[in-house]
């Protein structure tokens, strides 16, 4: 198993200032050097802005000097002549090579001036040498002890900590807290009384949402599988409702707080309440209500629980609140109870109080309401400590807090840091009203360091008093992901830009504990260098790496621990909107992120890492007589990545539509389940973990053993597509085209505001009301967007067991290698979604999401060949086959001999109505979604098709135009095509129907032909 030491990081060979060989300038003769030191410095100075005015114009690709180099000081002291230079020299990454080429250039051709006497080169007050990351040294290079923490580390005990997930990481994240923000929010806007976006909607998003799709996806819980504590500045849950239960009872929360048990819960002052909101500026609810605490010597068991009224089924964030006392206990244990079983967490209570502290995130079923609770017990394992019991709240909400006379009326998760912060319990004036109340704009930005400070307290607290006791948590690092940074006019992206602070609030060079403050530069070299690596591996070589920028902006000043504002890209730019509005972008660049953030952190603690397997793949799941369930899969190899490796599995399963349990683990890349009861689909995914911690999971597969079976069918997912919009890229028009095709979001999109209206790229920004290029409407701004979930074979399958059939499912991908058999069962069902081929422009990588595959159609035909039956439905299973292919050609070929179908068009319908030909058992007529919905995704291109061969007919038409929706052969095989995903039928009855018709076709007797 290969790990990483510390200071393993990897760079970037293009940023590698490799030497320069210059000639050296004919040594002058009688050269004398002034004996007064100002003028022997002056000499030097002349000479060396003659070595930076031929490196400026040094035609070679090598040796890439920062525009605006200059020569600020240069200091002739004793037996030292020291050359200083302005910041844009360190505008670029350094590493041991580049300064020694660096010193080399000066010292040869400044060796006559010197007499002797030692050169030295300085930027940022530091030899040019010390701009090399520690991390980033060769083996037994000095390095500066003054930017890392004292070794060994202080003993910690992690804030919280999931009793009952079978893995936990040693060589990840662990006992790391991380406070992260993405960008900016919804605001209230003094000046105009209004509430509005901080950036503007361009190419079907905003900053204050594009930030928002890395974060809370994908770099959040990919922390937090490392092992860490991630602190959200803004709200992280996207659920609209939220309910608080609380002891003390308000018209704000909703539920049932009881107490079991013979214990004594001591009231006292000083606790949460949820109040009558909204709450006027200023009003902190974790200081207007009451907490409990049990006594140091509890005499019994006793049991806290708070049950929730909630009016919809979903997943919701689950917060819990306590108060920190001296005796606090530090195993405090919590038990969600949600639809998926319990899952307890041990809490430390001796920080964190007075907030909201983050548990989970669980699936809840309003129908059920025995399923969602939380309990709370009055045990510790150290004598004399204390259990505190608060309020617990469950979801996001929408705005709470009144600026202006009025809410933001959005769900929370959209607003700025400022508002939640205040419902969190921060204080007012030490860290989010910083202005007065009269400038939301600059409080929210200048709050978020402040934040920061206020939840690692004294003597890091906030700038104004760093005295504040604070929360007592121990955060490691700050976040600030931003993506604005204009426009380029040329077809270039802008890429990634790095800023940090050498400097706090103060002016100081170092934190209050005398770590320097040179560590920012550290972290914000190897998480720029982690992200530039990556993307120009995976999606473009030509990834601008932009500056590694010091800077004052309070992002970076404000916060009193390592810190970066990341610059991600520029969602303005085109060429940089294409890869951001892109999940599988989202996914690396988040990916790269918390690698940078992991090797950083593994150098300041010194210790080892491992990083986070990726998905596994080839998954199946099949049932035998006996109805157990063997789970097969294989791990994923990350070619960037060698300490990636899977070294076990979990198996999480969920029945019927509860949530997952908390899994198994297993060192096998298969797994056999117990007997399963008939009659009820179970599900599985899987996540691959290591000593880093737990990668994403993988796809979900769902079985069933109907009793009394009609036969079984196979339920292959073929449906792997994730990709941004089409981009139209005409002569002075340019952009997100979601028309043509929308892309396909993972899972849930949380970044999109509505369809791009403006493609004029010669309108440039005067006004937000402007038609400025790339402006898009804001009807989708409150709502998310539906995507591959990834868990269509348990969609298929409710309707397939409906119609009295068993059902096994697999990945394409099993089916493709041979892992699967399609001629083991009676019926296939191939799932194809919004299947089609997707490539980015500058990606490396080959054509993906082809719907049918070389292996593919080999295996389909075979099956049909022995006379399978088959049921295939996708968005673009024509087009993807026929568009641009020969008359003679393979896809051509397939479609006529095996699907028995024709190409009529690739937008059939706008409006998704669908009819039945034959009424013969009454009329049947239902709708595909084909609109950005917060539940379905959208089929907004259905396939038009016809009929091709003897024996084949349309059997479904659209209602708009009457084209062929569905396509039914009957001969020597049988196959059944839709035009439209199955999935995307908008109702569960209509899906009901339609699968039995279509199943009742394909096993018909033959002589009921």
């Amino acid at each position: 198993m290969p790990t990483g030491r510390p200071g393993a990081v990897a760079t970037a060979a293009s940023e590698t200032i490799t030497v320069f060989v210059l000639m050296l300038l004919p040594a002058c003769a009688g050269l004398r050097i002034p004996s007064d030191p100002a003028a022997h410095a002056n000499l030097v100075r002349v000479e060396a802005n003659a070595i930076l005015a031929e490196l400026d114009v040094a035609d070679t690709p090598a040796f890439e000097l920062p525009s605006g180099v200059e020569i600020d000081t240069v200091v002739v002291t004793g037996r030292i002549v020291e050359i200083s230079f302005n910041e844009r020299l360190t505008t670029r990454p350094f590493r041991t090579e580049d300064a020694a080429s660096v010193y080399e250039i000066f010292r040869g051709r400044l060796e006559r001036y010197l007499e002797g006497r030692e050169l030295s080169l300085v930027a940022l007050g530091v030899p040019l040498r010390e701009l090399v990351p520690n991390a980033l040294r060769p083996r037994g290079e000095r390095i500066d002890s003054t930017r890392i923490p004292t070794w060994p580390e202080p003993p910690r005990q992690p804030l919280v900590a999931n009793i009952d997930h079978p893995h936990a990481p040693t060589r990840g994240l662990q006992l790391r807290n991380i406070a992260i923000w993405p960008s900016h929010g919804w605001y209230y806007d003094n000046g105009a009384g209004r509430w509005r976006w901080q950036r503007l909607r361009m190419f079907q998003t905003v900053e204050d949402l594009l930030t928002l799709s890395f974060a809370i996806p994908y770099l959040g819980p990919m922390l937090e599988n490392a092992g860490a504590h991630v602190f959200f500045a803004r709200e992280r849950d996207p659920q609209p409702e939220m309910t608080v239960v609380d002891n003390d009872p308000s018209v704000a929360a909703r539920g049932t707080f009881r107490i079991s048990g013979e214990d004594n819960w001591q009231q006292s002052a000083g606790g949460f309440s949820a109040g009558n909101p909204p709450y006027p500026d200023g009003h902190n609810p974790f200081l207007a209500g009451t907490y409990l605490t049990t006594p140091t010597m509890p005499t019994s068991t006793s049991t806290i629980e708070w049950v929730p009224l909630l009016w919809k089924h979903g997943r919701y964030a689950v917060y819990v609140s306590y108060k920190s006392l001296a005796k606090s206990a530090p195993d405090a244990v919590y038990t969600v109870h949600h639809a998926g079983g319990r899952t307890r967490f041990r809490v430390n209570q001796r920080i964190g109080g007075g907030t909201w502290i983050y548990l989970g995130t669980f699936l809840f079923q309003s129908s059920d309401p025995d399923s969602a609770s939380v309990t709370l017990g009055n045990a510790s394992s150290v004598a004399g400590s204390v259990v505190t019991a608060d309020a617990v709240r469950f979801g996001g909400g929408r705005g709470i807090i009144q600026r202006g006379g009025t809410t933001s009326r959005r769900p929370r998760y959209l607003e700025a840091a400022r508002y939640h912060m205040q419902y969190s319990g921060v204080p007012d004036t030490l860290v989010y009203n910083l202005n007065g109340g009269s400038d939301d704009y600059r409080d929210d930005y200048q709050s978020r360091g402040e934040w920061v400070n206020f939840l690692r307290g004294a003597p890091y607290g906030p700038n104004r008093d760093r005295t504040l006791p604070g929360l007592g948590i121990p955060i490691d690092l700050s976040l600030a992901m931003h993506t604005d940074a204009g426009t380029r006019g040329v077809d270039t992206t802008i890429g990634t830009l790095a800023i940090y602070s050498i400097e706090g609030a103060d002016s100081a060079l170092t934190f209050p504990d005398n770590l320097s403050r040179f560590a920012n530069r550290d972290l914000a070299d190897i998480v720029q260098t982690q992200f530039v690596d990556d993307i120009r591996a995976l999606y473009d070589s030509t990834w601008t790496r932009r500056a590694l920028l010091e800077a004052q902006y309070s992002e970076a000043t404000r916060p009193n621990v390592p810190s970066l504002l990341l610059e991600l890209l520029s969602h303005q730019n085109p060429e940089d909107a294409k890869l951001g509005l892109d999940p599988r972008f989202r996914f690396d660049a988040s990916r790269a992120i918390y690698k940078g953030i992991l090797k950083f952190l593994a150098y300041q603690y010194g210790s080892d890492y491992v990083v986070q397997p990726l998905p596994v793949t080839h998954f199946s799941a099949t049932l035998d007589k006996s109805r157990k369930v063997t789970l097969r899969w294989r791990p994923r190899e990350d070619p960037l990545e060698p300490t990636a490796w899977p070294q076990q599995y979990v198996v999480h399963t969920r029945r019927g539509d509860a949530g997952f349990d908390n899994g198994h683990l297993t060192t096998e890349t298969q797994f056999v389940t117990d007997a399963l009861e008939p009659d009820v689909i179970y599900s599985f995914k899987v996540t691959a973990v290591n000593e880093g911690g737990e990668g994403f999971p993988s796809e979900i597969l769902s079985v069933c053993s109907v009793g009394q079976s009609r036969g079984t069918v196979l339920v292959v997912n073929g449906f792997d597509r994730l990709s941004a919009p089409a981009f139209v890229e005409a002569k002075g028009l340019r952009g997100a085209a979601s028309f043509l095709d929308a892309g396909v979001p993972d899972a849930i999109d949380y970044a999109f505001t509505g369809y791009q209206f403006n493609f004029d790229d010669r309108m440039v920004w005067h006004s937000d009301a402007a038609p400025y290029h790339g402006a898009s409407y804001a009807d989708y701004d409150t709502l998310t967007v539906a995507g591959n979930s990834f868990d269509f074979p348990f969609v298929h399958g409710q309707s397939i067991s409906a119609a009295g059939f068993s059902f096994h499912s697999s990945s394409d991908e099993s089916v493709e290698a041979g892992d699967v058999r399609l001629a083991d069962y009676d019926v296939v069902d191939l799932i194809l979604g919004e299947e089609k081929k997707t490539r980015h422009e500058r990606s490396h990588e080959r054509v993906r999401f082809e719907a049918f595959p070389p292996d593919m159609r080999a295996a389909i035909t075979d099956f049909v060949d022995d006379g399978g039956r088959l049921l295939i439905s996708g968005a673009h299973v024509a087009t993807d086959l026929l568009a641009g292919e020969s008359p003679n050609g393979a896809g051509r070929a397939f479609a006529d001999s095996v699907l028995h179908i024709t190409w009529t068009s690739s937008h059939a319908s706008r409006h998704g109505g669908v009819y039945a030909v034959d009424d013969v058992n009454g009329p049947f007529r239902f709708r595909v979604n084909t609109q950005p919905d917060p539940y379905l995704y959208a089929a907004e291109a259905p396939d038009g098709l016809g009929a091709s061969g003897r024996g084949a007919r349309v059997v479904l038409r659209y209602t708009e135009n009457d084209m062929g929706a569905g396509v039914a052969y009957w001969g020597n095989h049988r196959t059944v095509v839709l035009g439209f995903p199955f999935e995307v039928v908008t109702t569960p009855e209509d899906r009901d129907r339609l699968m039995r018709l279509v199943l009742d076709f394909l096993v018909a007797p033959d002589r009921e032909r």
